[in-house]
């Protein structure tokens, strides 16, 4: 893919911040996916696993040798995957309906399954604080269909976003009103919450208080034409990254403007930036794992 096609430049911040500077091809790592997603990167192990949740499998690959295998099957057909600050990974497990943490003897610790005694629908994506917070979406994606997990009732009847106290592990509702919450991702200063809502079309952002809760929500972005958000990352320039499925990659200035798109030839799930410089963007699209070496750095790791 040429660079004229794989960068669509809509605002000159877009080409004046470096966004279209990086290689000008993609590059295909794994086609092997049904349906792909919640990419990570381990710096420690130069590696990225990532979901394909379908095949209820997470695969791994090998960043010095390029190999590709299984990580954990079965995975209770896995979403999002994101790391606590003590390096331990975090899993929402759709087809299970909790978000579990794998702990470093390789033993399973259930975070949450439960609101207010009832199941939770299918955890998407989750984000963890310094503190040890950890905030998670939960849709129904996973109880619609036996396609990515279960198919089932919803007993909340609703898709909401809560927060896992790291002081009581109590599950907590941080914030409702969603059509379809999926990605989360907390501001560098960790003062503010962003949450795209996939069946919305829209990124909102909250303020975080002092105690956890969330005030003042707002829509920070709201998807052009036919487009839906699914999880969301920043780089080191407050710069949104947003996977958009049919629409590619869609980069928001701070301030909220679409300043720019990458182009891809599936629909993205998900993105992560990760490699030896924290620039390379890892790109989960339907059946394949893809990546981008860019000029842009991600977001400073925990």
């Amino acid at each position: 893919m040429p660079a004229d096609g794989l960068y669509e430049i809509l605002d000159e911040r877009f080409r004046t911040g470096g966004c279209a500077n990086g290689d000008s091809r993609l590059e295909v790592l794994y086609d092997g996916c049904r349906w792909a997603e919640g990419p990570l990167y381990l710096p420690a192990w130069r590696q990225l696993i990532w979901s394909d949740i379908p095949n209820d499998r997470i695969l791994r690959w090998d960043e010095a040798t390029g190999t590709v295998g299984v990580f954990r099957t079965p995975a209770g057909h896995s979403n999002g995957n994101t790391l606590d600050p003590r390096g331990r990974l975090v899993t929402c497990e759709q087809g299970n309906r909790r978000v579990t943490r794998t702990e470093p003897d390789g033993t399973v610790t259930v975070l949450a399954d439960r609101y207010d005694g009832k199941r939770l629908n299918s955890p998407n994506d989750s984000v963890v604080r310094s503190d040890g917070t950890i905030w998670f979406s939960d849709p129904d994606f996973g109880i619609t269909s036996d396609y990515e997990g279960h198919r089932a009732e919803s007993e909340i009847g609703a898709c909401n976003v809560y927060r896992i106290d790291p002081a009581t592990q109590e599950v907590r509702l941080a914030a409702d009103g969603f059509a379809g919450p999926n990605g989360v991702i907390l501001s560098g200063d960790e003062k503010q919450l962003y949450v795209s809502d996939s069946r919305s079309a829209r990124i909102h952002v909250f303020d975080i208080r002092e105690d956890g809760t969330l005030s003042d929500g707002r829509v920070f972005a709201a998807a052009r034409g036919d487009v839906h958000f699914d999880n969301i990352r920043f780089d080191d320039e407050g710069r949104l990254w947003a996977a958009a499925l049919d629409d590619g990659v869609h980069c928001y200035d701070p301030d909220g403007t679409l300043i720019g798109r990458l182009r891809l030839p599936e629909p993205v799930s998900n993105i992560a930036f990760g490699g030896a410089k924290n620039n390379r963007l890892f790109i989960t699209a339907t059946t394949s794992l893809y990546s981008l070496m860019m000029s842009v750095t991600g977001a400073p790791r925990l």
